[in-house]
């Protein structure tokens, strides 16, 4: 699949976005599959949905291909948690949003770091500081459960002007309080409190459903979820009840009906769906690229990488005395496979394999000498890929390269 646009807005703009949705990928958050969710948008005549699974992508390449063939525009995001300074500090969370390509990969980097750096009692957490680093291309979310929500809803107003002061700084223009009503614990009175804060010092506010299932009549199945995973029964007095039968994929009308009293919520759902336009190249590999020293291209470090490699090998070749080989086929045919490879576009493949087999080798990880047809390579013996001479064993390199079969190529390591 080729780079695409993300299907547009029709000309009438709708009443109502879905913007705070966890699919199944949420594990056991959500009950909500992909297929049968663009399915009821369409049904719901929605022509955008955002999924912004908890701290993950998984869903991503799924949601955004199943989105665009129905002609639903995907809005991609992730929920984030926020630790504190401390270990036991207070956590918040936030929902961040993806407008362009810049903050797809900010937040590919935040979700990393949250894996690699953030994570507290084993659950990936991201720094408040490193949403100042890297917040250029995203859109927040804070709701009853951010900061800002935490310090309204223990009566500290002074402290949420000043949080949301804060955020407001470091995302103008993109930073909105969420307003949900789901008919749990205190979200009424967060409603009231955040839009008068919103009031006092202009912040815009958006409306959401916070989506779990897509169906009500879905609520008992995904509670029953739910304690499969917390090791609890549904009628444990000691269970937490983090969600309401209100969380399914309501319809514009009913949404409307909710927030009649708040309509600029509703308003800004569109607006935020409108700057959201992410556009992904899918069905083409993306290769990392692989570091080149000053002054030199990759083609010509992977040939002078290739040349030493061979001269190396060489040293310890003999010759076969019943064969016509001589040191001028060897390099002939390194000099052959070296223009294909770089006509192709793949001597940063080749580096990065390289790469990956001598860490490996050094780690004492085993590694096959050469399987299939990437044995018959004289550039993949040379850099240390494989452990086979394909001159000695007359393999031909077009099985495992050729110009007029383009496709990745593929080397079996095992």
């Amino acid at each position: 699949m080729s780079e695409q646009a993300p299907a547009p807005l029709p000309p009438q703009a709708p009443a109502f976005i879905h913007l705070h949705l966890h699919s199944e990928y949420s594990i056991a958050d959500s009950s909500i599959g992909i297929k049968p969710l663009i399915g009821k948008l369409a049904e719901l005549d929605m022509p955008a949905v955002a999924v912004n699974d908890i701290c993950n992508f998984f869903a991503l390449v799924k949601f955004y291909k199943a989105a665009q063939g129905a002609g639903i525009k995907p809005v991609c995001g992730s929920d984030l948690t926020i630790a504190g300074d401390k270990t036991d500090d207070p956590q918040s969370q936030i929902t961040l949003l993806v407008q362009n390509d810049l903050g797809y990969q900010n937040l590919t980097q935040l979700i990393s770091r949250a894996y690699l750096e953030g994570q507290v009692h084993g659950l990936p957490r991201i720094r408040r500081s490193w949403l100042k680093e890297l917040g250029s291309g995203l859109i927040v979310l804070c709701g009853n459960k951010s900061d800002v929500g935490v310090a309204l809803a223990g009566g500290r107003d002074s402290l949420a002007q000043s949080l949301l002061k804060e955020w407001m700084s470091d995302f103008p223009d993109s930073f909105y309080l969420e307003l949900v009503r789901c008919q749990r614990p205190g979200e009424e009175d967060f409603v009231h409190s955040a839009v008068e804060l919103a009031q006092t010092l202009d912040c815009p506010v958006v409306a959401t459903n916070d989506v779990r299932f897509i169906h009500q009549d879905h609520f008992e199945a995904h509670e029953v979820r739910v304690c499969i995973v917390e090791g609890r029964t549904l009628d444990d007095p000691r269970r937490e009840r983090r969600y309401s039968d209100q969380q399914y994929l309501k319809s514009t009308e009913q949404m409307q009906a909710l927030f009649a009293d708040i309509p600029e919520a509703l308003e800004n759902t569109v607006e935020i769906a409108k700057r959201c336009n992410l556009n992904l190249t899918l069905g083409k590999p993306q290769l990392p690229e692989y570091p080149i020293p000053e002054g030199m291209t990759t083609e010509s470090f992977f040939r002078q990488l290739s040349e030493e490699g061979l001269a190396k090998r060489l040293e310890s070749i003999t010759l076969n005395p019943d064969t016509d080989q001589s040191l001028e086929d060897y390099h002939q045919r390194l000099d052959f496979e070296l223009n294909i490879i770089n006509q192709m576009g793949f001597p940063g493949y080749f580096l990065i394999v390289m790469d990956f087999i001598r860490w490996a080798k050094e780690q004492d990880i085993p590694v096959g000498p050469g399987r299939g047809s990437g044995a018959g390579s004289l550039v993949a013996y040379a850099l240390e890929i494989t452990d086979i001479d394909p001159l000695e064993y007359d393999l031909l390199f077009e099985r495992f390269l050729n110009p007029e079969r383009v496709s990745m190529p593929d080397f079996d390591i095992d």
